[in-house]
């Protein structure tokens, strides 16, 4: 498949390059209420106006028949940078509001991009759900577990389009070489490695002060349970701190070990444990691991291993991240440019690679692979096509990484899981892990 594909795709594809079957989680068109007509503009709101937004952005420009009516951001500096960049991206006038809710009453907002810290995804979700919305909801999906069994729950509850941002689902690369594993091309997968290494740095001696004029702090905290500013965490050092981060499991560990099990074609593990602490930069604010080898064992035999270093860029194997599919007859290297599919004595049998520009581990991605997913999430709207990375299969792949986040802060403990269900085996650990403290006011509605 030549690099060109992928332009061909954005402007032709309706439901990506190959018929994946994505088991009960994936939904059609006939699943969804109140889908748009295959001519009507899609009108969105962007929750969130930093990193992630800049990534987002440019796939607006290459999309018809989308419009931005509304840009949110707690922080005033970013909003009114975004409303600008709307204009010179899209030649739209895009309308700015801090509060989300106030968002969600308007009636000519069919859809919301939540591209927020990770605390506020699931509660941003429901939200928009309850408010009829459809939702394009960035990795990791939700913060703790119990949040991803609520999407599920709300996404049937009120029949909307919610896809998880996996966008490496939409690869066209990735979906032919998926498609040829569950097709026997290497024999019976057994074992996958995903992979992440990265080198970042220091985080500086954090401080509590004011918080700045230009930021609501109130906001900005939404669901989660107060604490003081600290002068390091609006940027991106929130990431390491359990109040409202995932760590990098959340933040980068979700998109490989997606395709992990999705190649695998295996859902809830009935294993977890993980060898993981923090090694460098040992004094600084940072609270968590910077290494993780955490490995799920799935019924049948089949391995999940995700080997994740923030702070060292080694490169183990050979690239930033990926993942690695081993067969019974050969195997599959795969990531963000395309695949190597080997034999079973470890030639090389056929590769293809994108020439796509998101790779790397650059902070806040961006591409022709975004542009593909967005694109599916809209078509999905319209009633043309399925998703493909509906809700369903993306909090399944958020709570691999909860379940090896729970286990290190467990002291890295061996936790048994129920296949069937997905909850762990311990009570104690269910009461303790399973959910999470909300601010009052914040909690989630019941099913």
């Amino acid at each position: 498949m030549p690099s060109t594909n992928r332009r061909d795709f954005i402007k032709t594809a309706a439901a990506g390059a190959a018929a994946v079957t994505l088991g009960p989680a994936s939904l059609t068109a006939k699943h969804y209420r109140r889908i748009l007509g295959a001519n009507e503009r899609v009108r969105v709101a962007i929750q969130g106006c930093y990193r992630r937004f800049d990534g987002l952005l440019p796939s607006f420009r290459q999309l018809n028949n989308v419009d931005i009516v509304y840009v949110c951001d707690v922080d005033a500096k970013r909003q009114d940078r975004a409303v600008a960049a709307v204009k010179e991206a899209t030649g739209q006038d895009t309308k700015a509001e801090k509060d989300f809710r106030k968002i969600l009453q308007q009636d000519d907002v069919d859809a919301v991009f939540l591209a927020t810290p990770d605390h506020w995804h699931a509660p941003a979700a429901w939200m928009a759900l309850d408010a009829g919305k459809h939702i394009y909801i960035e990795k990791p999906c939700s913060h703790n577990p119990r949040e991803g069994e609520l999407l599920i729950a709300f996404q049937e509850k009120y029949g909307k389009v919610v896809q998880m941002g996996a966008q490496q689902r939409s690869a066209p690369e990735s979906r032919e070489i998926i498609a040829e594993i569950h097709n026997g091309a290497i024999g019976d997968p057994y074992l996958a490695t995903a992979y992440y290494s990265n080198g970042r740095g220091k985080v500086e001696d954090a401080h509590q002060v004011a918080p700045p004029e230009w930021l609501d702090w109130e906001l900005w905290q939404g669901p989660a349970p107060r604490r003081p500013f600290l002068d390091i965490l609006a940027d991106y050092n929130w990431h390491w701190f359990w109040h409202w981060g995932t760590g990098e499991t959340g933040n980068n560990a979700t998109h490989e070990l997606d395709i992990a099990r999705w190649a695998l074609q295996v859902t809830y593990p009935e294993l977890v444990y993980v060898d993981a602490g923090k090694y460098h930069f040992k004094d600084d604010p940072w609270v968590m691991y910077d290494t993780m080898l955490a490995t799920f064992k799935f019924p049948g035999g089949k391995t999940i291993q995700w080997d994740g270093k923030s702070r060292n860029p080694y490169l183990t194997y050979g690239g930033g991240r990926g993942t690695i599919i081993y067969g019974t007859e050969g195997s599959v290297h795969v990531n963000r440019e395309g695949y190597q599919l080997f034999g079973r004595s470890g030639e090389l049998v056929r590769e293809n690679f994108s020439g796509g520009k998101e790779a790397g581990t650059a902070l806040g991605g961006g591409g022709d692979m975004t542009t593909l997913h967005v694109k599916n999430f809209l078509d999905a709207i319209r009633g043309e096509g399925t998703l493909h990375a509906p809700i369903g299969e993306g909090a399944i792949s958020t709570h691999l990484c909860h379940y090896a986040n729970i286990s290190s802060r467990m002291g890295n403990a061996r936790l048994e899981v129920n296949p069937e269900t997905g909850r762990f085996k311990d009570q104690r650990v269910m009461e303790e892990y399973w959910s999470r403290e909300y601010e009052k006011g914040w909690e989630p509605p019941s099913i």
